[in-house]
């Protein structure tokens, strides 16, 4: 399976606006350089703390539910990657190991971000949570596989 790195979102604080960039450096047992949840300043469950580096969306689902890039609030759009598939195996971004780690269910919170009820569209279909293994760089239009 091969597909492509669409967008990359991050942003400093919880709730605070996403920002589009175009290369990102990634740090294993960290996260996003810049992103909240490398400062320990987003907003998670309680699940241990193993999953929180990256986070990712298809952008198949951002397209169907009609929102825009960033507005799932997950780092990395893709495209033409089975998400699902990843959970519990390992892949690249670029030259950039990565393991899937669970899926990234919508919750009440992403909910009121949006603004709209979600819940029910995004169940099921809210992304993957992965750990990053290797530091590196990635940047939009870097194949997924």
């Amino acid at each position: 399976m091969t597909g492509i790195l669409e967008a990359i979102h991050v942003t400093d604080t919880a709730g605070a606006p996403m920002r589009s960039l175009e290369r990102a450096e990634l740090r294993s047992g960290v996260g996003i350089i810049g992103d909240r949840y490398m400062n320990d300043a987003g907003h998670w469950s309680d699940h241990p703390a193993g999953d929180r580096e990256l986070t990712l969306v298809a952008g198949e689902v951002v397209d169907a539910l009609g929102l825009a890039p960033g507005a799932t609030r997950r780092n990395l759009t893709t495209r033409g990657v089975d998400l699902d598939a990843l959970i519990g195996r390992e892949f690249t971004i670029g030259a950039v190991r990565c393991r899937g780690e669970r899926d990234c269910e919508p919750c009440a919170y992403l909910e009121g971000m949006i603004g709209r009820p979600i819940l029910r569209e995004l169940a099921h279909r809210g992304g993957l949570r992965a750990s990053i293994l290797d530091d590196g760089e990635v940047a939009v239009g870097d194949a997924i596989t």
